[in-house]
């Protein structure tokens, strides 16, 4: 059953769209349902042309592995024939950088959210704000 609706995940996109705005950095977001499928894409004025590419591939990743891209970030040395196979097999649609999150609800994944435009950090803090709305749907 897909969970991640338009409305949920417009909600998800301009919580992080906020956080963006506050650190002064314009960003993309995207958020794709469990399956990877994009449901919501929003691009900030003046945010670079490669942040829709990737922003959806570390949305991508969050939800497929259901982890945080800085969490894959800091364990893909641990597996580096599986990241350096990844672009072959599934071609721009896995980024292993910061600024993807799994969408977590009661329990199962129902989506990932990915932002490009920032920092690492900043990436982070952003998806972070998006996820947290979560916690104010249930």
């Amino acid at each position: 059953m897909i969970e991640m609706t338009f409305e949920l995940a417009e909600k998800i996109a301009k919580a992080a769209h906020k956080k963006s705005e506050e650190l002064n950095r314009p960003m993309s977001v995207s958020i794709v349902d469990e399956s990877g499928r994009m449901v919501y894409f929003s691009r900030a004025d003046k945010a670079g042309f490669y942040t829709f590419d990737t922003s959806k591939a570390k949305a991508m990743a969050a939800a497929s592995f259901k982890r945080s891209t800085m969490e894959i970030d800091s364990i893909k040395d641990q597996n580096p024939l599986l990241w350096f196979s990844i672009p072959s097999v599934i071609p721009g649609n896995a980024l292993p950088s910061p600024g993807g999150r799994p969408i977590i609800k009661d329990g199962h994944c129902i989506g990932g959210i990915g932002v490009g435009g920032g920092l690492p950090d900043e990436d982070d803090a952003c998806c972070e704000a998006g996820q947290a709305i979560i916690q104010t749907e249930n």
